[in-house]
């Protein structure tokens, strides 16, 4: 019987020991910290040897493939005496790809890749498409391989999975752009980031497609210089016509094959123009996957709001408060910034990952009219926008909310778009987008 040791025990490493037991494996599942109880059920339930709060040596050294989290880096020391003895370590969605022929629909890029999985998800669900939604966001898609396995899946994917996938093949692939990010994983090199994204097109075929964003110069350079093996379709906010998808003044049009798809802007639920961008990425990918043109509309038409990216919490005494803690990069601060119309008063902070902050000083002149840095060390932050704007230095969730409850006035915005990591103040994007909500929320309850 071949060993299966899995590193990591969230739910990538509960779903890959779910499909090795299927698989007749001897599993055994290691984590350096401490197991969720939903897990270990899970575990115990598959009769699953597992350990936590450490990494035996003896026991992960006698595997056969390790499946490792993507939160794990390729340059421990563990994983690189793994690979020195020749034992395959990959990713969990690369373990499942390998056990199913299921169509794949994936999508990466620094920005906008969740709103664009799920909006494609949802049209294709909507459109009555065996779908399942897998990948940083959904249920692990080697949990859905082993119970639950659907005819075709929506996966979106991180560069850390994409360093873990060899043999995966993308039937459609979508990358909406490249931005500096998690460059402390990539040595600090913009180009080693840059070329883990592309890995999304690795043994694609000619009758495959690949969607990416035109109007990202790093992206659409690479696809000029290099040999893209599937059909390659770009998308741009520009009239440019010789594109697949592009903009005719409000309406957006998007033509693969023999078919063209038109719809105002204004009628996709999701507004601003990086939305107009995962709108036109969703397009023409389901255009490839048959959605007819009623379909699309009505998935377009119906799709809800994407928790903590650019969710509208409440509107209280006139001044609204937007929820985009999933902003932890200059760029998508810059979408958020970009789609307002109201004076701003704008929460960011957290744990700086080499951000350049010069993109946004422009936007911030015209629509900022308060920064309200939350953070444990907010000094970058401050040298960088104190001489274009109002700037005040919090330390807490507590305070941050009393300084902006108090500075903005009714037909203002109130929006948490943080530029940067979490985890200075928070567990995570999402704890932090939870914590903001449930402060506005008592707010509103104070003011009614």
């Amino acid at each position: 019987m071949k060993r299966l040791v899995i590193l990591g025990g969230g739910e990538s490493g509960a779903g890959a020991a779910r499909l090795g037991k299927k698989l007749g494996y001897e599993v055994f599942l290691s984590d350096k910290g401490k197991l969720a109880d939903k897990y270990k059920e899970v575990l115990e339930e598959l009769g699953v040897e597992y350990e936590e709060g450490q990494h035996t040596e003896t026991k992960i050294f006698t595997a056969d493939i390790v499946v490792k989290s993507p939160g794990i880096p390729d340059k421990l020391p563990m994983i690189v005496g793994l690979r020195e003895r020749g034992i395959e370590v990959i990713s969990e969605i690369e373990f499942a790809g390998r056990h199913t022929d299921a169509k794949m629909y994936c999508i990466t890029g620094s920005n906008g890749k969740t709103t664009t999985t799920l909006l494609l998800y949802h049209i294709l669900k909507e459109a009555g498409y065996d779908v399942g939604l897998a990948g940083n966001v959904g249920n692990s898609l080697a949990a859905q391989v082993a119970d639950n396995l659907h005819r075709v899946y929506v996966v979106e994917l991180s560069s850390f999975q994409l360093d873990g996938m060899f043999r995966f093949r993308c039937d459609t692939a979508i990358l909406t752009n490249i931005t500096p990010d998690h460059l402390d994983r990539y040595d600090y090199k913009f180009e080693n980031y840059a070329r883990s994204k592309f890995r999304i097109l690795n043994n694609m075929r000619a009758e495959d497609l690949f969607i990416y964003g035109y109007d990202c110069d790093v992206v659409r350079e690479r696809v000029e210089q290099e040999n893209i093996v599937p059909e390659a379709a770009g998308f741009t906010y520009s009239a440019d016509n010789r594109l697949n998808a592009y903009m005719d003044g409000n309406t957006v049009i998007a033509r693969w094959g023999e078919r063209t798809f038109c719809i105002d802007k204004k009628e996709i639920t999701i507004q601003g123009r990086h939305n107009v961008y995962n709108a036109m990425a969703a397009i023409l990918a389901a255009l490839k996957a048959g959605v007819s043109d009623a379909n699309l509309r009505k998935g377009l038409t119906t799709f809800p709001q994407v928790e903590h990216r650019l969710e509208t919490v409440e509107v209280i005494e006139g001044v609204t408060y937007i929820n985009d803690s999933k902003a932890t990069n200059v760029d998508s601060t810059w979408y958020a910034l970009d789609s307002m119309h109201a004076p701003v008063v704008w929460i960011a902070g957290g744990t700086d990952k080499g951000n350049d902050y010069s993109v946004l000083f422009d936007l911030v002149r015209e629509k900022v009219k308060l920064l309200i840095c939350m953070g444990v060390d907010n000094k970058k932050l401050i040298d960088s926008f104190s001489p274009i704007c109002e700037v005040v230095d919090t330390h807490s969730l507590e305070d941050t909310m009393k300084v902006a409850s108090t500075r903005a006035v009714s037909g203002d915005v109130v929006l948490l778009s943080p530029c940067c990591a979490s985890f200075d103040l928070f567990k995570n994007y999402e704890n932090r987008g939870e914590l903001f909500k449930e402060k506005v929320r008592e707010l509103k309850e104070f003011c009614d």
